[in-house]
Parts: structure tokens; sequence; C-alpha cells
């Protein structure tokens, strides 16, 4: 059965529109009440509801649709008939969730303060964990019908047909799902599991007492997560970014052993699961539901852990330009050049949708469509959250979120979650809502080649050095934060969770050793790894919230690597084909497991090359860098 949202509710060149009429360009608004942006750079929640009153009135229909699927509880064997109808029932729940959800998450998102919105979403929670307990039966009595008769039911009932991968999968994983009492009680789990996050987070965020530091200027500053890395991407002093460093590091060595024993609480939840349902490893509870083959994770880590010379090449490059003695981690972002070019949002509009031109005629209109509507929040607001996210409603379509400010950073932002959005709308378009969402492992796959499309044609349109540096370092630059780093995360998870796994002692010092190990492993004599950043584990938010995850960003990554270059080398034919193999693969949904689905399009994540092919990519960036770099004056 698809999961419902559950626990899990968890992106200068003008293009010339379809209708001969150029954009005009307004610029960023000055002001941050979100009352006095412009209506058209705001979300409208009405294609989800009108009102509130709507809202409450499908929040009753969906409980009382709820409790009329949990009465269904012992039919599935009537036959047929009866199998179809409770899917029928689920996605009616499924569709109205998204709706219920997502009309307080949206607002909340772009009003944080309001504790109105925030009552409201919660309670959209506790009614989707009643309903994930009173449904545990499910899939234990659907396993009960033998598979040769469920089989037989898909043959002779054509409305089961787009429900055959949701219900056979079950079969695939059979040995994993435990009798209704068994399932009932890791449901029951499920309300305190979250505990170890749900402290992560407190810890992290609500009791959290940041430093205060006086910097070289005399600006004394308190470092939050947002000002430290204020003071690591613009402040030139490298004395100045050590201190920042030093305190902001220290916040974290401070309250390690804590950070430590939740770490431990989370993998002890983890592998406490993956035994409960008769997983070897963790790993393997963690990607079994996708089918994803544990050997994806271990060829990725090896290959890449081989192939860190480019990172090393980039590390001493950057050192070399910025005329540093020596280099550190903290010095990583800091600009070499600087840049004046700014990227108003409806330009940036235009220049992204130019950039996916070589994706066809139809999909451009409707992505000239989705930009031109109401369904994305541009700009910053008091209250807002930060960073840039898109959130699908299946039946209307998807949300964006941004916060932009103009600059090349932000231009690249749109063209990363514009690919989300139109991979949201080309699946919605094409699967039923059973087969509509897309996997993690796809996910950011449409992103970040949207990505190399609008880094593609700014390069083909400037022959200045400096200009055509900075747009090579931006590609390098997420070669190094999508590809190497979460590559070194998932090393570190992986050696953390085989801890757990042998009942070894997880602490403070055993953590701190793994991580700056693989700092030293990655980054060789490149870069001074200073002691203090032993500590970085206790800071990255996806090991706590996500275990096992970060991985999927370096084969997403190295799965556009590939397609892009599919679709834009080579003969005509070639191309075009790959294009159409790609199209299909947004348009696939999750209609078939994942590795499938990359094969299909011309991927495969099982072989070293598929991987090799990025840090191949990765040493003629920088040689292109370091080419560009002998030409500016």
């Amino acid at each position: 059965m698809k999961k419902l949202l559950l626990g899990a509710l968890a992106a200068t060149v003008h293009l010339m529109l379809a209708s001969g009429a150029v954009a005009a360009s307004a610029p960023k608004p000055s002001t941050q009440n979100r009352a006095e942006i412009p209506a058209q750079y705001r979300w409208d929640f009405s294609p989800i509801y009108a009102s509130w009153d709507e809202w409450e009135a499908a929040m009753k229909a969906i409980e009382a649709k709820m409790d009329a699927f949990a009465a269904r509880k012992g039919t599935l064997k009537n036959g047929p008939a009866a199998l179809l109808g409770a899917y029928l029932a689920h996605d009616e729940i499924g569709m109205l969730e998204y709706k219920v959800y997502r009309y307080p998450q949206l607002q909340r998102d772009v009003e944080t303060r309001n504790q109105e919105v925030a009552g409201r979403f919660q309670r959209v929670g506790a009614v989707f964990a009643k309903f994930g307990t009173a449904t545990a039966w499910f899939t234990p009595e659907l396993l009960k019908i033998p598979q040769a008769t469920m089989e037989q039911w898909i043959r002779d009932t054509p409305a089961l047909a787009p429900y055959k991968f949701t219900i056979l999968d079950n079969y695939r994983q059979q040995q994993h799902v435990l009798d209704e009492q068994g399932e009932r009680l890791l449901s029951y789990a499920s309300r305190f599991n979250q505990t170890p996050t749900a402290t992560f987070q407190e810890l992290s965020t609500s009791d959290i007492k940041f430093p205060k530091v006086t910097l070289s200027d005399g600006a004394a500053i308190t470092l939050t997560p947002g000002t430290y890395q204020s003071v690591l991407q613009t402040n030139h002093n490298q004395a100045d970014r050590a201190k920042a460093f030093d305190a902001f590091i220290g916040t974290y060595a401070a309250t390690a052993n804590t950070y430590a024993a939740i770490y431990n609480g989370v993998m002890q939840k983890g592998w406490f699961t993956a035994q409960a349902r008769n997983f070897p490893t963790t790993l393997d509870a963690a990607l079994d539901g996708h089918a994803i083959p544990p050997a994806v994770v271990s060829t990725l880590v090896e290959t890449v852990r081989a192939g860190t010379a480019p990172l090393q090449r980039y590390a001493k490059l950057r050192k070399k330009l910025l005329g540093l003695e020596s280099y550190h981690l903290y010095d990583g972002s800091i600009p070499i050049y600087k840049t004046t070019a700014r990227y108003p949002y409806d330009d940036a509009k235009q220049t992204v949708l130019q950039s996916v031109a070589p994706l066809g005629a139809d999909y451009t209109a409707k992505y000239q469509k989705f930009l031109s509507g109401q369904q994305i929040d541009v700009y910053e607001n008091e209250g807002k959250r930060s960073g840039a996210n898109v959130g699908g409603v299946y039946g209307v379509g998807p949300y964006m979120l941004l916060n932009h400010n103009d600059t090349q950073s932000a231009l690249f932002t749109l063209a990363h979650e514009g690919g989300h959005a139109m991979h949201t709308i080309l699946s919605y378009e094409a699967q039923p809502f059973v087969t509509a969402d897309y996997t993690i492992f796809v996910a950011e796959v449409a992103s970040t080649t949207n990505e190399r499309f609008l880094l593609n044609q700014l390069l083909q349109t400037t022959t200045d050095p400096k200009e055509r540096f900075l747009l090579l370092q931006h590609a390098v630059d997420s070669i190094v934060g999508t590809f190497y780093t979460q590559v070194l995360f998932a090393d570190f998870e992986l050696q953390a969770h085989k801890l757990v796994e042998a009942g070894k002692p997880v602490t403070a010092a055993v953590l701190n050793r793994i991580y700056l190990q693989l700092l030293k492993d990655y980054y060789g004599d490149a870069v001074t790894v200073d002691e203090a950043y032993q500590y970085t584990w206790s800071r990255i938010p996806h090991f706590f919230n996500s275990p096992y995850y970060v991985y999927q960003y370096a084969t997403c990554f190295a799965s556009s690597a590939k397609l892009f270059k599919d679709m834009t080398t080579g003969e005509p034919a070639a191309r075009a084909a790959a294009t159409q193999r790609y199209l299909a693969l947004l348009r696939s949904g999750g209609n078939d497991h994942p590795m499938v689905q990359l094969q299909k399009a011309g991927v495969d994540l099982s072989r070293r090359e598929t991987v090799q092919a990025v840090i191949d990519q990765m040493q003629e960036l920088v040689s292109q860098m370091e080419a560009e770099a002998a030409r500016i004056r």
C-alpha cells in the first residue's frame, strides 16, 4: 500500500515568452513585511482550500474516511472487489492528506510565529499518527492471501492494474512484515521513536547558547549558524574566520557527550527496528523499502575514497589563489573573486526557462506556466523559514519556497527547485495517485540536471575569464558539497552504525576519532585539519533526523551527470533518445524501484564507472578553473 504522508510529512539571458512579450524586471522588495510584498510573489493558497472553514470541513471528512477504512479490517480476503475498494478508499484519504497537511504547513513556513497555524498543523500530525496505528492490520492481512491468488486477481481485474507494483512489492518484502500484533506494537513504538530526534532538535535549537565574539574590526557578533556562515563567506581576515570557527564549534564540543548519547539513541532505534523486521544490518533495513542493493552504497564510498585527488587539488588551488600560508576547512567558503552580477527574480525566471529549452517545447511550456503562477513564494519576509524547497499537493501541483536575493546562488537555487517542481508536475500528470510520489533516491536527479543546463547556458554566453571562473567554481563547489561531503557523511554513518550492530560502545571520543580520520583521509595534506573539527558530526542534522539519507545526494548527482552528458553530447539522434528517456524518468513517478527507473533512463549506479565519471568531471573542471585564473588580471 502506498504510504501516506504520516511521519514523513516531512531550485542573464532573457527568453521571449510564447505571447511574444518579455517579462519586465521588478526590483527585489525592500521590505520584509509580508503584507507589503506584491501578491504575485506570494503563495496563493486558494487552489488547496479557499478558507480555514473549508480546511476544518476537510479535517472532519478525513477522520470519517479514516474510521471507515479501519472498519474494512477482515474484508480483503473477500476477493478483488473488496481489495480494490480498500485501495480506492486509501487513495481518497491520501489525496485529502496532502491538502489538509499542506494548507497549514505552507502557511506556517511563511509565518513561523503564527501559533494558531502551528496548532492546526499539530492537529494534522496527531490525526495521521492515530490512523497509522488503526491500519496496522492492512499489510499482514494482505499477505495472508497467497501471491499466486493475488496475481490472478490483478490479471482478472483491470482496475487493480495501477496498484500492481505496490501490491506485489509487499510480497517482495514479506519476510520483513510482522503479524498484526507485531505491526501494531511497532506502530506504538513509532510514537516515541522520534524522541532522540526531538531531543536533538531541542538541544541544537531551543537550548543552545551561541557564543559571542569580537572580530578584528571591533564588531561584536553572536555566532548563530547563519552569522557563522556569513563570517566564513564574507570575512577576508583568516584570523577572524579561525576565531569564529573555534568559538562556534566549541559550543557543540561543550555538550558533545550529550550529542553522542542522542546519536547512540538514534542508531539503537534503527538497529532495534532492523532486528525486529529481520534485517541483517541497519543499512539493509534502510535500503530495502526501495530495493536498493547495499552494494550501491559500498561502491559509492569505495570509489570516492579512491578518487579524492581532485578534491585535494581544488583545495590547493584555493590556497594558492587566496594567498594563504596554511589552508583550513574554515577557508573553504570565502570567495576567491568578487562579482557584482545581479539576477533579479523576473530576469532569473527567464534565464532558467531558456536554459532547459533542450528538453523540448512541452517541458518548457509547462515550466513557463508554473513560473507564471502564484505557487512560488519568492522573497524573504519576517518569520519566514530559511532556504528553499518544493512541496507537492496531488491534484493541485507543487508549491515552491524561495528566499531570492538576486545573487548567482539564488539563480542556481531557482533552477534547482524548478527541477523539483517540474518533476512533480510531470509525475502528477502521468501517474495515478498510488504511484505519483517519486523516491528520495531519484528526487535530486531533476534538480541537479536543471542546474547543469543552467551552468552550460551561462558558460556559453560569456567569455569574461572572471565570470567563467566563478561559474566553474559554482560547479566545483556543488560537487564538493553534494558529492564528496555527502559521501564523507555516509562513510561516517556506516562506521558508526557498525559499532552499534557489533555491540561496541559509542561515545563522543569514538565518534570524534572516526570523523577526524575521515577528514584526513579525504583531504590529505591539502588542508590543515584542525582538531576541533572532530566535533562536526554533532551538528549534522541528517545524522539525527534521517539516517542513511545523505548518500542519496551523491547518487542523484552521479545520475544527473550521466543523464546530462547523454542528452548534450554525441549524435543528434542519440541525444534526442536520451532526452526522451530522461523525460520518461520524470513521468514515471514511483511506478517502479528507483534503480530500475534509472537503468531505463540509462544510469546504472551499481557500476563504479558511473561514480567515477563525477570524479573525472571534477578533475576537468579544476583544470578549467586553473586556465581561467591564469587569464584574470
